[in-house]
Order: C-alpha cells, then sequence, then structure tokens
C-alpha cells in the first residue's frame, strides 16, 4: 500500500476530522514533493542535455550506428545507444553490418 492510498482511506472512512485533515494535509505534501521531482532535471540529465544536442548534430539522413557515434563522441557504446532514442526526430532502421549481423541504425527522416 502505498502512502497515497493510505491517506485516501483514511480520508474516505469514518473517522474523526482532525484525522481527515491530517491525512488531506498530507496528501497535498506528497503532491508537491511530486510535482517538484517532474519539473527539475537530475544531476546526470543535465550532464546528457549536451551530449544529445551533439548527438543531434551528428545525425543526417544516412543511418549510423550507435558504435559510430560513440568514437565520434568518445563516449560507450552503450551510452550512445541509449542517448541517440532522446533526439526527437529520430528514426530507427535495420542496418546489416558484415561480420556483426543487423543492427540499428538512427537517422533524420
Amino acid at each position: 500500500m502505498t502512502n497515497r492510498e493510505f491517506f485516501t482511506a483514511i480520508v474516505n472512512s469514518d473517522l474523526n476530522d482532525e484525522m481527515k485533515a491530517f491525512a488531506t494535509e498530507a496528501i497535498a505534501k506528497l503532491d508537491a514533493r511530486n510535482a517538484k521531482r517532474a519539473n527539475t532535471l537530475s544531476k546526470t540529465q543535465k550532464e546528457n542535455a549536451p551530449l544529445i544536442e551533439k548527438i543531434a548534430t551528428l545525425l543526417t539522413s544516412e543511418p549510423k550506428l550507435a558504435s559510430e557515434l560513440a568514437k565520434e563522441m568518445e563516449i560507450s557504446t552503450q551510452k550512445a545507444s541509449a542517448l541517440v532514442k532522446k533526439v526527437e526526430g529520430v528514426s530507427v532502421c535495420d542496418v546489416k553490418v558484415k561480420g556483426k549481423g543487423t543492427q540499428k541504425g538512427y537517422f533524420f527522416a
């Protein structure tokens, strides 16, 4: 049971007014805390923002693999793969790579 479910159950139950007021206030505090979390960027998100912008400048209409982007940006392939998915307007296609099989290619349509 979450705090929200607990406090909502208290508000809806047959308890005295003081308990209901406390639960209502607690729900308001939960809502305020959650709204603040939703509207602020984490440290990692702030660090990744310039990388995402740089990836956007490297992409063209030709598909590029995450490993190619990683080499150009000097970051890991896993990080490049995760960040390229956050660039707006990116399309994905399968690219056959000799000796490696099929990999995802990222490009602007």
